[in-house]
């Protein structure tokens, strides 16, 4: 594991505490926005925190569970990879032209959603369909888990 992420898993690990969530789900997501070729920096463990959380209790409110059930774990990741890389550019803290959107997907198809990455399209564009589709990753899966309030 690289040095940064390291830094921001300490981060992380210093913040997060009253969650379901585990080590192994923050090295994770850390990797996943690598992945991406976003470049981590120490500071980000606050809005990815907050990030998780927020995506912990949706999937919590949702299935009505204590825990985010284990076949939601990459749905998961993805959606607190798109909730960060939203957050990040709504606030200006992000260059698109840093990411490397080239080799992402040039097609994924699931249920009644597509999205195609064709090599015309502005980076800004593949971006919100990539940050889109991240936010919503799952959503048929969340269904799967969810049980009845009484």
């Amino acid at each position: 594991m690289n040095e940064m992420i390291q830094k921001v898993l300490a981060n992380i690990l210093t913040i997060m505490n009253n969650t379901s969530l585990s080590e192994p789900f923050y090295e994770a997501v850390l990797k996943r926005l690598v992945s991406f070729g976003y470049n981590l920096e120490e500071d980000d463990g606050w809005v990815l925190c907050f990030c998780m959380q927020k995506v912990e209790n949706h999937i919590k409110n949702f299935c009505n569970t204590d825990s985010i059930p284990d076949g939601l774990f990459n749905a998961a990741v993805d959606r607190v990879c798109g909730e960060f890389l939203f957050t990040k550019k709504q606030t200006g803290q992000l260059d698109i032209g840093e990411l490397d959107l080239d080799g992402a997907v040039t097609s994924i198809k699931e249920g009644d959603t597509q999205i195609n990455f064709d090599a015309g399209s502005s980076d800004e564009s593949r971006f919100n369909q990539l940050v889109n589709y991240l936010m919503n990753q799952g959503e048929g899966d969340l269904i799967c888990f969810r049980k009845i309030r009484w």
